[in-house]
């Protein structure tokens, strides 16, 4: 990985002296946060699995009637990820790893496509694995008696000591009896008549194989109950694990990675929103979305010559010092640095775009202001989200990405909604205000930002006078409003309102939607239409939308059939086709044999229609035998 993240710098970076250093630090830095974050969000319920698979083992080493009847059980973990179906495989990864880690060697992960009508049965094919066999597992087709086998052989009990190392000799036990994990990573896809079966066998050997499973399921507990009859769901001792919602799992990623000054390279409104939706209407996996912040990162620093100065403070003001002509021009051009110039005066207006020196200057204190203005944005777009977000029907959203969405497409103090919304606090019982308040000091309180600080100092006074002078609830109410109203006028303003926004925000949205949002049919259609796109050889180069006649057999009959109405004459397309490759060839057209079709040309062109059949362009018809019907028009 590191390797691949090395090429990725030395191809997105431009070349600036003195500066590759920092910004390579900060796309490490993006990228190992990013890890790390993923790794955290079911770091809780794995480890309550292991602690689960951990306690279910030392059971099975009590000699106590309760231990003996549970031990008669096969423990089962029910484990409720929801239907972010892409993220399944990452967390049972982790949790597989995990268990080989600290709980047991003995892991096996399956899913219902490895296991058809007779992959459960007695008979099945089990790999036999230990931490010190060598990496090439060896399989073998055997029974569950040969396996309970194979476990005793493998964790057979030295001879114990003197009594008197009883203990010990138990924890060690335990250690030499690990359990035999079994991971269901999608019970609904299962076959429920196979899963009973299985269960029914396994069942008959848990005296002799300390078996526990694990049911990844993605709808909701009661599968189990569908899928599995009394008689079998009483030989499991079931509980259950909820992961939190892919939403909440979206709120911290957002969170950590998009709303945090410390971050600075930052994402459009256009852009968050083709990163959301994608979320919320397509997969519902926080990994991809994660994947679509790096990509962004990639494309920004890849595209955007001025990122260089997309890094912290200090290391930006040495790059402003470092830019070349060029770079300086671009900034010139900047159309965020353009609104800036024409609020100068005259004289500075020339200034600024004929002398460098002085624009060095001025880019520093706008760079300097820049990162003042993150610093102040996101504690108070915070302290915002904590007053309305459980206002009655929400009229600044439910979560604080709606919010974010709001502020970055205009003034949010100009909406509607939020005039809406500062109405509707103002109604808030006493008690509800000052608890509301108390967490937006909270909020500031973290804050490293002088101004935020002053604001707490502020709203704390609004409290002691409440307290000390007793005025009306009323007036403090409207006071700590008021001040919290010029907060957010202040510093909410959009991003795209500072000069050299640019440097820092990504706002290709079309690039991120062309990479995320699969769209075949648009691929296949430019690849048939213009397959020098993708295979980018020379001879296939060709002028006003025609397809060279050196092209493949699909792309020359995809482009022939483009021509035809909603019925297509098999054999007039065969003799368009036959003209074309003839062409291609290079035969004489006063040639005699010029355009006729021979064994191999037909087989070609069948094996093309055939592939647009496949492909949705056409299909036959019982209209005319020797027809095929059109699917696609419209310049398709």
């Amino acid at each position: 990985m590191g390797e691949i993240r090395e090429c990725l710098y030395k191809i997105c970076l431009p070349e600036l002296s003195g500066g590759f250093s920092g910004i390579k630090l900060l796309m490490s830095c993006f990228f190992v946060r990013t890890d790390v974050l993923q790794d955290e969000l079911n770091r809780t319920i794995l480890d309550s699995l292991l602690d689960f698979t951990r306690k279910c083992s030392s059971t099975r080493q009590n000699s106590d009637w309760t231990s003996q009847m549970r031990a008669s059980e096969i423990p089962t973990a029910a484990l409720m990820l929801g239907v972010n179906v892409p993220d399944h495989d990452m967390t049972f990864q982790s949790l597989s790893d995990m268990l080989k880690q600290s709980v047991s060697p003995h892991v096996a992960s399956v899913q219902a496509k490895e296991c058809g009508g007779k992959g459960f049965r007695d008979q099945s094919e089990i790999i036999l694995c230990s931490p010190h066999s060598p990496r090439v597992h060896r399989s073998m087709h055997c029974s569950l008696g040969i396996l309970c086998d194979w476990y005793t052989a493998r964790t057979k009990k030295s001879p114990t000591g003197t009594p008197g190392k009883k203990r010990s000799s138990q924890v060690r036990d335990e250690q030499q009896q690990p359990p035999v994990v079994i991971i269901f990573k999608d019970l609904e896809a299962f076959n429920p008549r196979v899963l009973q079966d299985f269960i029914l066998i396994c069942s008959q050997y848990i005296d002799r194989l300390p078996l526990t499973f694990i049911f990844g399921i993605a709808t909701s507990p009661s599968t189990i109950q569908h899928m599995l009859p009394h008689s079998v769901s009483s030989l499991l001792c079931i509980e259950l694990f909820q992961s939190l919602s892919c939403t909440q799992h979206l709120a911290t990623v957002i969170d950590k990675l998009i709303l945090a000054s410390r971050i600075h390279f930052k994402l459009n409104g256009k852009v968050m929103q083709v990163l959301i939706g994608v979320f919320l209407y397509h997969d519902f996996s926080v990994r991809n979305f994660i994947k679509g912040l790096q990509l962004a990162l990639l494309e920004h620093f890849h595209s955007q010559p001025l990122s260089v100065l997309c890094c912290k403070k200090k290391q930006a003001l040495f790059n402003v010092t470092q830019l070349s002509k060029p770079n300086l021009d671009r900034i010139r051009q900047l159309p965020s640095f353009k609104r800036y110039v024409e609020k100068q005066e005259a004289q500075e207006q020339v200034n600024l775009m004929t002398d460098d020196s002085h624009l060095k200057e001025v880019c520093q204190q706008l760079i300097k202001d820049l990162h003042k203005y993150h610093k102040n944005y996101y504690p108070i777009l915070r302290c915002l989200h904590t007053l309305t977000s459980s206002l009655p029907r929400y009229p600044l959203g439910k979560q604080i990405r709606e919010l974010y969405l709001i502020c970055l497409a205009k003034n949010v103090w100009e909406n509607e909604d939020y005039q809406s919304a500062m109405k509707l606090v103002k109604m808030l019982a006493k008690g509800e205000m000052v608890s509301l308040l108390q967490k937006c000091v909270e909020i500031l309180q973290l804050s490293k930002s002088k101004k935020m600080k002053n604001a707490l100092t502020l709203l704390e006074m609004n409290e002691s006078r409440r307290a000390k002078r007793l005025s009306p609830f009323e007036n403090l109410r409207n006071e700590a409003l008021e001040f919290i109203d010029n907060l957010v006028k202040s510093h909410l303003s959009p991003p795209e309102s500072q000069p050299l926004y640019e440097v820092c925000y990504y706002s290709s949205s079309a690039t991120v939607r062309r990479h995320l949002n699969a769209t075949p049919r648009t691929s296949i259609q430019a690849a048939l239409s213009n397959p020098y796109y993708y295979l980018q050889n020379d001879s296939l180069k060709s002028e006003d939308g025609t397809v060279s006649n050196t092209a493949p057999d699909i792309c020359i009959a995809y482009k022939l059939h483009l021509e035809c109405g909603r019925l297509i004459n098999l054999y007039d397309w065969l003799e368009a086709y036959s003209t074309v490759v003839s062409a291609a060839e290079g035969n004489d057209q006063d040639s005699e044999n010029f355009g006729k079709v021979d064994e191999v040309k037909h087989a070609r062109f069948i094996r093309a229609v055939s592939a647009l059949e496949f492909l949705g362009f056409i299909k036959s018809t019982k209209q005319k035998t020797d027809h095929v019907a059109r699917l696609t028009w419209g310049g398709c």
